[in-house]
């Protein structure tokens, strides 16, 4: 491979002068003399052989072939950028990469939330997401594979720090046996019933909420039941905020049950190693913490 002819230096010299549209104005900016500015450009053009600018009364103006490698060099420099300051965080002991393992209940609104600002302030750290369900979140924690967890259960030897609390409700499609009985609903009734629930990621697979054996439908997120229960196929208890539109739209009803209509999961953030958390672990922690009060 060819080494490069020109340096960032002299891209960043031709840049300047086209964006603040001359020599003079370019090394102000650049806080350099006007000559060391010109030199830059003019030996830029000498190596690559082209013209690049050319100058109409006192501005500077890009030639056809100028537009096309000025953009490249944007680029160029704002990987040069990328770099250093992805060495500086190296330096500093910011981590390239966090786990983070979220209940599947955990409010999707929220978690986006979260990302899009850690993603502002810290784009250089890598985030590797995993979706759990019940027992799921506690073995992570217990096995190492996650360096944060939103989870409804905190392992003995780990504390954890309250997050949200998640309220579910019970539905069914409007057109649902349950909805045609017209009145308040029995255990009994739902027992006849199919019951679509998410089942544990975890190996210990926790039946919480089950109720007939026989009358039960295993699904492996909280969308997959959601999609079922709204296409009339089962009932079950799905987080409220997540289906706010669905009950607008009359696609999910709720179910007018005698108990147990509403039941709520309180989640919490957990470390996986307190002692060993880096920087951007920390950072992402607080973003959640922040935007979870807010909801």
């Amino acid at each position: 491979m060819n080494s490069p002819k020109v340096t960032l230096d002299q891209w960043r010299a031709l840049q300047a002068v086209v964006d603040n549209g001359g020599y003079a104005q370019a090394a102000t900016k650049l806080h350099r003399s006007q000559s060391s500015v010109s030199y830059a450009v003019n030996r830029l053009q000498e190596q690559l052989g082209l013209k690049l600018l050319h100058i109409e009364g006192r501005k500077a103006v890009l030639s056809e072939a100028g537009h096309v490698l000025l953009q490249r060099s944007r680029q160029l420099l704002a990987d040069a950028s990328a770099i250093e300051q992805q060495a500086q965080h190296l330096q500093q002991g910011w981590e390239t990469e966090i786990r983070l393992a979220t209940e599947a209940a955990f409010p999707t609104q929220t978690l986006m939330t979260a990302l899009k600002e850690f993603e502002s302030v810290n784009n250089k750290t890598r985030i590797r997401l995993q979706e759990v369900v019940l027992s799921g979140a506690e073995e992570v924690l217990l096995k190492g594979s996650a360096d944060l967890v939103i989870t409804p259960y905190i392992p003995q030897g780990f504390l954890g720090t309250e997050l949200i609390q998640v309220n579910f409700v019970a539905v069914a499609h409007p057109q649902h046996p349950l909805h045609q009985l017209k009145r308040t609903l029995s255990n009994h009734d739902l027992n006849r019933e199919t019951h679509v629930m998410v089942s544990d990621s975890g190996s210990k697979g926790i039946d919480a909420g089950w109720l007939s054996d026989t009358h039960r439908w295993a699904v492996n997120s909280l969308e997959s039941a959601r999609k079922i229960i709204s296409n009339g196929l089962g009932f079950g208890w799905l987080p409220k905020n997540e289906i706010e539109q669905q009950l607008k739209n009359n696609e999910l009803k709720l179910l007018p049950l005698n108990e147990g209509d509403k039941h709520t999961a309180l989640l919490h953030l957990v470390y996986a190693d307190l002692n060993r958390v880096g920087p951007a672990t920390k950072q992402l922690a607080e973003i959640l913490q922040r935007v979870s009060t807010k909801n």
